[in-house]
């Protein structure tokens, strides 16, 4: 097998493998039709950036304790318990846009609800890969993990616009959408049970005790490495990564598009991400240098992508765009699953999406208003420049501490 989808020999991470890509599928079902929802209901650039600030902000809150409880509980069992949990809030948002009475209270309340079932999910979802594969095929797997994600967003935003452009481009035509993805995870559930347990390899859990959050925080602090690391996709998290956002409001406002044009920016993006993805699953050694150089081109390409005159060229731009930043986040991921010791690796998971994920909050909110009352361009390229102004005075700073230069850093990858 070529060593590209190498852990997919693993039987348990092959039948994963499966369900996590039809589930992914409907999560960009969701994002893209849940966006349009909002601007079908408002209009405003201002109240997208809420509903995505509202659905990753739980990420902020609750990410230490749901690593904490990643580590202290079976986490193939607490997987299946959060793909139903994440259906709920799904199944009702759309059921109420199918029926014409939703609201964007509902879109905002539900964004919050579906987030925080995410927030627990996430942490045991990136650490229980440690336990399908082996510790030489872990760097391989999580790769493979943001090329199935990715995979997702090629297909999910373009399916989304067709489908919500076929049923009527009304609020109605989202909760269909929405509905889908309820349903996809149900894949997942049943590829967790039709598991074999006895191949897996579980991490011991983690005993119970006091300050076991502050632990992981010490132990994230410590590590000058892992430091970088959590400060690159923190800006990428907060400023690069609002495609929700900008992609919704260049289609429509810039451009003047409608949902399927929209639909085909976010799977044209997800070109650039799925190679990203499969370009990382080919590096058998993480490296930190290539995380700050591919921020850095990411955020060159984010700036570039806000200065095309066209749809056509601004599409063009978006697989540089995807690349670079799937780049950077799936090697960071698989720097940390194969560098942070068993028992903290979950709080190190739950730590590293709090910083991710929920940065966005602080971010998104920001980078819709000034898209709304500057314009997307603007946007775009303002968000480029502070993402790239962090990482880079990250890197200097890690350098410094290491006595290591900044181009030995970024292009000795």
């Amino acid at each position: 097998m070529s060593p590209t989808f190498s852990a997919l020999a693993v039987r348990n991470y092959r039948v994963y493998a499966i369900g996590a890509l039809i589930s992914n599928v409907g999560t960009w079902l969701q994002n893209t039709a849940q966006a349009w929802l909002v601007l079908q209901l408002t209009g405003s650039g201002a109240a997208l950036g809420l509903v995505v600030a509202l659905q990753l902000l739980p990420s902020l809150l609750f990410s230490p304790v749901a690593g904490l409880l990643a580590d202290r509980v079976a986490k193939r069992r607490l997987l299946a318990w959060m793909q139903l949990a994440m259906a709920l809030p799904s199944a009702t948002l759309g059921l109420l846009a199918i029926l014409g009475v939703a609201e964007p209270w509902h879109a905002y309340v539900l964004a919050f609800v579906f987030g925080a079932a995410r927030a627990f999910e996430a942490p045991a979802r990136q650490s229980f890969v440690s336990e399908m594969v082996d510790a030489d095929q872990l760097s391989n797997a999580v790769a493979l993990n943001s090329a199935s994600f990715n995979s997702g967003r090629l297909i999910g935003p373009g399916l989304a616009g067709l489908l919500i452009a076929a049923l009527g481009s009304g609020v109605d035509a989202t909760g269909w959408v929405i509905l889908a993805n309820a349903l996809s995870y149900g894949f997942v559930l049943a590829a967790l049970l039709l598991m074999d347990p006895s191949r897996l390899h579980p991490a011991p859990l983690a005993e119970r005790h006091r300050g076991a959050v502050r632990e992981g925080v010490r132990y994230v602090a410590g590590r000058p490495d892992l430091v970088l690391l959590f400060t690159c996709v923190f800006f990428l998290g907060a400023f690069g990564m609002n495609f929700q956002i900008t992609s919704a409001l260049m289609a429509t406002d810039v451009f003047g598009k409608g949902a399927g044009e929209f639909g085909i920016l976010g799977s044209i993006l997800a070109i650039g991400s799925l190679a990203g993805a499969l370009l990382a699953a080919r590096r058998p050694a993480p490296r930190l240098r290539f995380i700050v150089g591919a921020g850095l081109t990411f955020s060159i390409a984010q700036i570039l992508s806000g200065l095309m005159p066209t749809y056509a060229t601004y599409a063009a731009v978006l697989p540089l765009v995807g690349l670079s930043v799937l780049t950077t986040i799936t090697t960071a991921n698989a720097l940390i699953q194969l560098t942070s010791a068993p028992s903290m690796r979950g709080r190190v998971v739950s730590l590293y999406l709090m910083v991710f994920l929920g940065s966005s909050p602080l971010g998104a909110p920001l980078i819709g208003y000034i898209g709304e009352h500057l314009g997307a361009r603007w946007a775009l390229v303002i968000s480029g420049l502070i993402a790239g102004a962090g990482i880079a005075i990250a890197g200097l700073a890690y350098t410094k501490m290491r006595h290591v230069t900044l181009r030995s850093l970024v292009l000795r990858a």
